[in-house]
């Protein structure tokens, strides 16, 4: 397919050329931003995310994506205004209630990476029914980061293998990258192919630390609530041109895919 071909194609043409991640997260960055240039106070910009959100899990489960991780809520967001906040918890319940059903009728699995212990008990019970509820879904394993942080991850592992060396189930010798990242809140998930960042931020803010060892990095200044399944397609493609090295250098690389192929 010829460069103005390709440019005339639509999207699902276009996307039938690429190598697609098997896990993909997202840092949702710029609602904020996208409702000042409106005119608007921040939490309109949060109620104007969740439709990104919703693009993002349809492009995720149309196109094999196996796991989306999206960070909705750092350990560091309860600093916001108390306004904030609040609202964030309310659109946290809203997502679980109209959401969890449509969920779980696409064959999607929710999970919530994140220390849940700070929420109320009425949220928690949601959390709870919701990941239940979609528990056998194969489709796309959709994992909400809330209250997450992730050096909170390294730590609470740390913690887990501690008490499992204290109580004799476990030997320090035998532990290694493997079995620590049995005990990281993404365990039993495929390693992260793609971090994707909008809102023009170049970092990744204390997400997904232990993840990112070998993960390709992808910024844009698309603001969140702009995010749609072009822009998502625009991130695939730029992942999809790179030679992912793990250490080696690209003519090993190249071998190793001749001899795969």
């Amino acid at each position: 397919m010829s460069r103005s071909q390709t440019d005339e194609a639509t999207l699902d043409e276009r996307l039938t050329l690429l190598n697609m991640p098997k896990h993909v997260a997202i840092i949702m960055d710029g609602n904020g931003r996208w409702a000042k240039k409106k005119g608007k106070i921040r939490t309109f910009g949060h109620r104007a995310g969740v439709e990104s959100v919703r693009a993002a899990v349809r492009f995720a489960r149309k196109n094999a994506i196996q796991s989306l991780t999206l960070f909705a809520f750092s350990s560091e967001n309860w600093k916001r205004p108390e306004e904030e906040v609040s609202v964030l918890m309310d659109l946290f319940n809203l997502v679980l209630n109209s959401e969890a059903k449509r969920l779980n009728k696409n064959g999607v699995r929710l999970k919530v990476l994140g220390d849940t212990s700070r929420f109320d008990r009425k949220l928690v019970d949601k959390i709870n029914k919701a990941e239940a509820m979609t528990a056998d879904n194969k489709e796309l394993v959709l994992n909400i980061a809330a209250n997450y942080g992730g050096r909170w991850d390294i730590v609470n592992a740390a913690r887990q293998l501690a008490d499992k060396v204290s109580d004799g189930s476990l030997n320090a010798k035998q532990i290694d990258e493997a079995v620590f990242d049995q005990h990281m809140s993404t365990q039993g998930l495929p390693e992260l192919d793609l971090l994707i960042r909008t809102g023009g931020e170049h970092r990744i803010s204390n997400f997904l630390l232990w993840q990112c060892a070998y993960t390709e990095l992808y910024f844009t200044d698309v603001l969140w609530p702009d995010f749609d399944e072009e822009a998502f397609y625009l991130a695939v493609k730029d992942y999809s041109e790179r030679q992912r090295r793990f250490g080696l250098i690209g003519e090993q690389v190249e071998t190793t895919e001749v001899a795969n192929s």
